[in-house]
């Protein structure tokens, strides 16, 4: 049996490329197939130490560093998959990693789950630091948006195309019940679920929300994540600056049953997203797998998941004015909620259940052994 080496994210934090990582480690079909030992990367605690530099976070890297050597000097891997860092100060730790696998020998398969490396190369010390790093190695992206982003380093034929998967927790889900109780909506709910960072489009939505209650435009909002760099009190804040309050909710974290609810009792799902990292969002995902239309941005690999007026819209990144009509022209017609929102709900089933993603993964892994 082959032996692999997993280099990954496991939470916490929650986020993209953390729950990948514990999809994999967690993986039967992986498991199943390969001799697998595995190595958590992950240093914050929470996302609002993401990128930061701390004691514990060095300290963290030491053992990290150790615990590979050691790993590599007792035992031969036939490859080590790679969930690689590319910008800020975890790419610098990862250099280190890189640098060690290098040393043995170990053949490489890096899978990026952020982007920024274009941007980067601009100055000549990075340029030559991912040189280094992406010589000879196998990479796999999210979407075919994104190899632009590499393009200067790595060849296509290099290249692996392997978008995520999340697991099918609606599998079960009456669609056109719940297409039925949505119809029924008087005042539509708009939906954003994410952390609440600014970046992710959370002050250009109420701008937006703004917008559509200057033009008396009916709606309920609700926002659900956990605290980034909006806080609670900001966030209230904005909302009596506007007066929206009593139209737009704030509840937090949400998990399991109560998350389900909230996407069940949804009609429209909004992430204005120009988080310059951003590639492949989950949340855009699960949204589509509860039959619900999305309005976001064209950032990223997000053009692989959404269709202009196929399964939503995509705007312009900022443009608070037209995602308002976006979301406007979805309020107005009922019948495209449903329609958007079932075409997502096909998509996503034949697309991006974990068990696509599982099923990819692994050939792309077996093709590297």
């Amino acid at each position: 049996m082959k032996k692999i080496l997993f280099l990954l994210h496991i939470p916490p934090p929650v986020h993209g490329s953390s729950m990948v990582g514990k999809w994999i480690k967690e993986s039967v079909l992986i498991n199943r197939e390969f001799d697998c030992d595995y190595l958590n990367l992950l240093a914050s605690k929470d996302v609002g130490q993401s990128g930061e530099i701390s004691f514990g976070k060095l300290y963290t890297l030491l053992i990290t560093f150790f615990k590979l050597f050691k790993t590599l000097f007792s035992k031969r891997y036939d490859l080590c998959y790679f969930a690689l860092t590319t910008t800020g100060i975890a790419f610098y730790r990862d250099i280190l990693l890189v640098f060690l696998l290098k040393l043995f020998g170990v053949k490489c398969i890096f899978h990026l789950h952020n982007k920024g490396v274009a941007n980067a190369a601009k100055k000549s010390f990075h340029k030559d630091l991912y040189k280094y790093v992406f010589k000879n190695t196998k990479v796999i992206i999210l979407s075919e948006y994104l190899y632009s982003d590499i393009e200067l380093f790595v060849p296509r034929s290099d290249i692996y195309i392997c978008p995520n998967g999340i697991p099918a927790i609606a599998e079960k889900l009456e669609v056109d019940r719940l297409n039925s109780s949505r119809a029924k909506h008087g005042v539509k709910t708009i939906l954003f679920l994410s952390n609440m960072i600014e970046s992710k489009g959370v002050y250009v939505l109420l701008d937006a929300l703004n917008e559509l209650s200057d033009r008396d435009i009916k709606f309920k909002a609700v926002f659900v994540g956990g605290e980034g760099d909006v806080t609670s009190n900001q966030f209230y804040s904005k909302l009596d600056k506007l007066g929206l309050s009593g139209k737009v909710d704030y509840l937090g974290k949400k998990y399991g049953s109560e998350k389900e609810k909230i996407f069940s009792e949804a009609d429209i799902f909004v992430f204005p997203t120009f988080y310059e990292k951003e590639c492949f969002p989950l949340v855009l995902l699960e949204a589509m797998q509860y039959a619900l239309p999305i309005v976001t941005t064209p950032e990223g690999g997000i053009m692989s998941i959404v269709k202009e007026q196929e399964n939503g819209y995509l705007v312009k990144q900022g443009a608070s004015k037209e995602l308002a009509e976006k979301i406007a022209i979805l309020i107005a017609n009922p019948h495209m909620i449903q329609e958007m929102g079932n075409k997502g709900r096909s998509k996503f089933q034949k697309e991006f259940t974990l068990d696509c993603f599982e099923n990819r993964l692994f050939q792309i892994l077996m093709s590297n052994l």
